[in-house]
């Protein structure tokens, strides 16, 4: 789902009625990984694969992605700007334009994503941000959404080495849209090993092997495109057994919230552990294969988060997929608009969004607290539009409804008893 990362770069502008309306088309890239999402799972199901994707994890892939999208529509403008700004002021080399520049450029780039992915598996605070892509046990093309806005920041940061060295950002942001586009469909079981392709390109074989969890697949196939670097430094690996995919210490929770903060809480465990300088540095900066394996037990205790995934299959599916539709629906229609919305438009989405994506996880989680959201979800879309209106000194009086309707109907236990009930797993 990172195809957008430069989304304002590629705007268009139509102009009607001599007013400037400007609309992002790669909004529609959206909808087109769903798309794909849903052929990839057609074909598993007709290739009687059907073990390659879980409901639960699949939508879990898709909130994560959700949310980079939209937390990014904020600041990806940014990073074009930024990249300009060190070409600017502080590009070592004028390079030029020329067809075989971009070839030149495209190497460049999969080996700082090497560095930048490497890096990442091997420093804590980088690798708190990434483990969220490697979560899921399902290895797919949903998976490829699991993309926090943390990790496109520190990406970004070393992707500022191209312009620095004199790339122009016009080109820049042209490769990294063709480099996102590739990666995303190497996320896939359905495509088996390509030969000789296997030297030269990262296949889904090989970036599976980089999603395993297998101690002889640990740390291996860095690249993005290529699979030049890996045989370089020394880390590539071919796909020999199965992978067995996911974390090494898988999580148990579909929590959207704990999926991308669980790693900083166990950081800052580590760090209030530890003793002396070096080993407040090595909880930061370590290596995460040293971090204390006994700290995300204690922090699911305390976080409610140890508790086993039901067996049962859950009656709610159609309520939460509507959730989903509806705020897909909006992250597409947002990014196609965003250049034309006001403030306060934006904020109101980017808060229902988010609170939708936590809502869906304490869904697949059944949290008993979730009738609570519903309420402050209710109230929030309220106060949106008693805003528009000018009416918001009424808020109140839907409060107050509210509370008549718990009181006189205990709302909380119907929502509760439709919500929380399972259909047997035959």
């Amino acid at each position: 789902m990172y195809l957008l990362e430069y989304i304002y770069v590629c705007n268009v502008n139509i102009k009607k009625k001599q007013t400037t309306m400007t609309l992002n088309y790669l909004a529609f890239a959206i909808p087109a990984f769903f798309i794909f999402v849903f052929i990839e799972f057609k074909i598993a199901g007709h290739q009687k694969k059907a073990k390659v994707f879980k409901y639960e994890s699949t939508v879990a892939n898709f909130s994560v992605g959700i949310a980079e999208r939209l937390l990014n529509l904020f600041i990806a403008a940014s990073f074009y700007q930024v990249y300009q700004w060190v070409y600017v002021n502080y590009a070592i080399f004028d390079i030029s334009t020329k067809w075989y520049v971009w070839i030149l450029l495209l190497l460049a780039t999969d080996l700082v994503w090497y560095w930048y992915h490497r890096l990442g598996h091997e420093i804590n605070f980088l690798w708190a941000a990434h483990i969220v892509h490697h979560q899921s046990e399902e290895f797919n093309l949903s998976a490829a959404a699991r993309i926090t806005t943390i990790q496109s920041i520190f990406r970004n940061v070393f992707w500022c080495i191209l312009p620095l060295i004199g790339f122009h950002p016009n080109m820049i942001i042209t490769i990294l849209l063709a480099h996102g586009a590739y990666s995303f469909f190497t996320h896939t079981q359905l495509i088996g090993k390509l030969g000789w392709l296997e030297n030269v390109l990262i296949t889904p074989s090989l970036h599976g092997v980089h999603h395993a969890s297998d101690e002889k697949y640990l740390d291996k196939n860095y690249g993005d495109v290529f699979v030049f670097w890996d045989k370089i430094f020394g880390t590539f690996q071919k796909e020999e057994e199965p992978p067995k995919y996911g974390l090494t210490h898988p999580i148990k929770s579909y929590s959207f919230l704990w999926q991308h903060f669980h790693y900083y809480l166990e950081i800052g465990e580590a760090y209030r552990r530890a003793n002396g300088f070096k080993g407040k540095w090595n909880a930061v900066f370590g290596s995460p294969a040293l971090m204390d394996q006994n700290i995300r037990p204690v922090l699911e205790e305390r976080y409610f988060q140890n508790k086993g995934q039901h067996a049962d299959k859950p009656k709610f599916r159609n309520y939460l997929n509507i959730q989903l539709v509806i705020v897909v629906a909006m992250l597409t229609a947002v990014t196609l608009c965003y250049g034309n919305l006001s403030l306060l438009n934006k904020v109101a989405v980017l808060i229902f969004i988010l609170v939708t994506l936590i809502n869906i996880g304490a869904l697949l989680e059944q949290r008993k607290w979730i009738y609570y959201l519903e309420c402050f979800r209710l109230i929030l879309i309220c106060a949106f539009f008693f805003y528009i209106f000018g009416l918001l000194e009424f808020l109140i009086f839907p409060v107050i409804i509210l509370i008549a309707l718990e009181r006189t109907f205990s709302l909380r236990k119907l929502y509760m008893k439709h919500v929380f009930e399972y259909v047997k797993a035959s």
